[in-house]
């Protein structure tokens, strides 16, 4: 049975994480002057934040591939994933369709690509296994400094977008890709931005999974 107060703090957070992420990029645009470091800070301390905001709450995946790594590993139910897809791309949706209504400037966020799908696909896989084997972590490693998985996953949103940012948008998140797309109308290219982050995700889950068991006597 699905859990309301759960899915409407793991839409919250996600809402919050796209908005204000977007949101930045949106006014740097404008001039603002933010740069790509500023942009970055955004989502990164957006997610920070919502971490500690939600996070016993719903686990704040705010991220499909988040959640699939996590149920890959048997660290969640598969039988709540959906629900949790669901309201990660509807609250991402809402967010920009919120912006569109706020901002005055032009509103942007849509990921997009400078190299080669091949490329842009490795790229996409690579950053969001690192983000996940940092969630995996901190999250279901008792022996990890749980007080600072705020702090751990948001500084590695910023240092991931700041280094794949310019190449591909550094999304990490189809939730993410998915809700500006959609209020953009910028849907090219939409597959890469699914399927990489998953598979990104399901790998480094799996592969924390097996670094971090614990040898038995």
């Amino acid at each position: 049975m699905l859990d309301g107060r759960k899915l409407s703090a793991e839409g919250l957070g996600t809402f919050a994480m796209v908005f204000i992420g977007c949101g930045a990029a949106s006014v740097d645009a404008a001039g603002a002057g933010l740069g790509g470091v500023g942009v970055s800070l955004a989502f990164g301390l957006a997610v920070c934040v919502m971490i500690y905001a939600t996070g016993h709450i719903s686990g704040a995946h705010f991220n499909p591939a988040v959640t699939v790594g996590f149920a890959s590993a048997g660290h969640f139910p598969w039988r709540e994933v959906p629900g949790y897809i669901a309201v990660q791309c509807l609250a991402s949706w809402l967010a920009m369709i919120a912006l569109l209504g706020i901002l005055p400037t032009a509103v942007t966020g849509a990921t997009t690509t400078a190299l080669p799908p091949s490329a842009a696909f490795g790229l996409e896989a690579i950053l969001t296994f690192f983000l996940m084997f940092v969630i995996a972590a901190v999250a279901t490693d008792g022996r990890a400094v749980g007080e600072l998985a705020g702090v751990a996953i948001g500084g590695t949103v910023v240092i991931c977008a700041m280094a794949g940012g310019p190449l591909t948008g550094a999304s990490m998140n189809p939730a993410r890709t998915l809700g500006p797309a959609l209020a953009l109308g910028k849907t090219q290219g939409l597959w890469l931005y699914m399927i990489a982050p998953t598979v990104g995700a399901v790998l480094a889950a799996q592969t924390y999974r097996w670094l971090g068991r614990t040898e038995t006597p």
